[in-house]
């Protein structure tokens, strides 16, 4: 399993918190696009890091508006996970163990929201974060949460990428290798075009490790 806290990858820095719209939709795309942002276009370190503070804010807040919501709930977690990956050792798991605790909150109220991406998001959670005496990590219910998603929607381009990831990370090279040629052929996320130019980048350097494994 790998042990890193690299888990789902980032987000933008806002200056003020955004504000958030009465509708829904407005204010979830306004997250996700703060995460894309900073995960894919955020490279200096300080300033990463002060996007992902700031997000876990914005993330909260809009949860709090929208707490009946899966969505919002997932998107926090999600946050959360990635904000795991930024902080020291000492601070990951109380980050790693909040978005696992927001995730399952999501899970209890749509398990299918976000196209598998609840299932998808825990799989990668159990599969990054240690286990043992250290944290919660494990790869057969990794494993099972990944299957999870990909019954929900097949042809996702996340649910096909953090499975791919994950057969990577155990040394299936061929299956990764299909999973990953899966991902990379799913529809174009024209919404949220930095997400999927970035998201497309990193299924190239994954699969390009599986092709030279096979």
């Amino acid at each position: 399993m790998n042990r890193t806290f690299g888990l789902i990858a980032a987000v933008a820095a806002l200056v003020s918190a955004p504000a958030f719209a009465d509708d829904f939709a407005t204010g979830l795309a306004a997250i996700q696009q703060e995460w894309a942002v900073a995960n894919y276009q955020t490279t200096d370190k300080a300033a990463r890091s002060a996007a992902f503070a700031t997000l876990v804010e914005h993330a909260k807040a809009f949860r709090e508006q929208h707490a009946a919501h899966a969505e919002a709930v997932a998107w926090e977690g999600i946050v959360l996970s990635t904000y795991a990956g930024e902080v020291s050792a000492m601070s990951a798991m109380k980050y790693a163990k909040a978005a696992r605790e927001a995730l399952e909150r999501a899970e209890r109220l749509d398990a299918t929201a976000l196209a598998g991406g609840i299932y998808a998001s825990l799989g990668a959670l159990y599969s990054k974060v240690p286990g043992g005496f250290i944290g919660f990590g494990d790869d057969e219910l990794a494993d099972q949460y990944f299957h999870k998603a990909l019954a929900v929607d097949p042809n996702g381009i996340d649910n096909n990428y953090f499975y791919g990831e994950f057969l990577l990370d155990q040394g299936d090279y061929a299956q990764a290798r299909t999973v990953l040629e899966h991902a990379l052929a799913a529809p174009a996320v024209t919404e949220r075009p930095v997400f999927d130019t970035g998201r497309r980048n990193e299924i190239r350097e994954l699969l390009a490790v599986a092709q030279r494994k096979t």
